[in-house]
């Protein structure tokens, strides 16, 4: 196991992104009693995505944000670090935009995903790929779960590409409440250029412990991971903690599991 700390959770939300709950401070004072020395917030923005409903900051939600973040780095920094990340959700048709909201803040670190992606018969119509909604589930089987995938890593590699992310978020999380799915072999290599575009940018990768309770394995799956090390990329855990109560969730499991012989 290398590159990897269990004193830092890395991935952070709070109710400022409208589908967790709890505020900056609960979730500061939980990783203090875990006994972390690091709490990485990683609030999502998103541009230009149509979906019925908002699961992400607007930039006067950011300005709140690091207004409070500043404020509990302040009042905490003595016992633990508090740092203020963003994941930010790639899109195709606004990279430009991204990068330029990107630009205007000094973040301590740049998570990258792609949780929506437009509707190949409508533009006004993205489908969520991380979501557990029936609706969205069925929209994705309608359409065909392995032509999703193959445009999830697709578009995961260009947004690693273009974007100045320094982490990938939860690599293979999407589809992970369709019943029955898994990754192909013909996906499986499309996740090997999606490594390189990592290690040719010194780009991290998330491991993501909020698997454990969905699938019994953190998210990227084993193989990934495998390969990841062989590529000499660091390793960041996240529990992508959603409530307080879920900060550094079942990071203790993580030692046996990446002890890879």
């Amino acid at each position: 196991m290398k590159d990897l700390s269990l004193k830092s959770d890395g991935h952070i939300h709070t109710s400022y992104c409208h589908h967790a709950t709890g505020e900056m401070e609960e979730y500061v004072l939980a990783a203090i009693a875990s006994g972390l020395q690091e709490i990485v917030f990683l609030e999502h923005m998103e541009a230009g995505v149509h979906y019925f409903e908002s699961t992400w900051l607007t930039e006067d939600d950011f300005d709140i944000y690091f207004a409070e973040g500043k404020h509990l780095q302040d009042k905490y920094g003595d016992t633990i670090k508090v740092s203020l990340g963003v994941e930010v959700g790639y899109s195709p048709t606004h990279k430009e935009e991204l990068r330029e909201r990107l630009a205007r803040r000094s973040w301590d670190r740049i998570g990258i995903s792609y949780h929506f992606m437009p509707h190949p018969d409508s533009s006004q119509y993205h489908l969520n790929l991380v979501s557990r909604k029936e609706r969205n589930i069925l929209a994705i089987k309608k359409l065909g779960c392995d032509f999703v995938l193959e445009n999830y890593f697709k578009t995961l590699t260009e947004a690693v590409e273009f974007l100045p992310g320094t982490v990938l978020c939860h690599l293979d999380a999407a589809l992970r409440f369709q019943p029955g799915f898994s990754i192909t072999p013909s996906h499986r290599e499309q996740i090997r250029p999606l490594l390189k575009a990592l290690q040719s940018k010194d780009m991290g990768l998330e491991v993501n412990t909020s698997g454990f309770s969905i699938r019994k394995t953190p998210f990227p799956a084993p193989f990934i991971i495998h390969e990841a090390m062989a590529l000499d990329i660091p390793l960041i855990p996240g529990s992508d903690a959603h409530r307080p109560e879920h900060v550094g969730k079942d990071f203790d499991r993580l030692p046996a599991y990446l002890d890879f012989p």
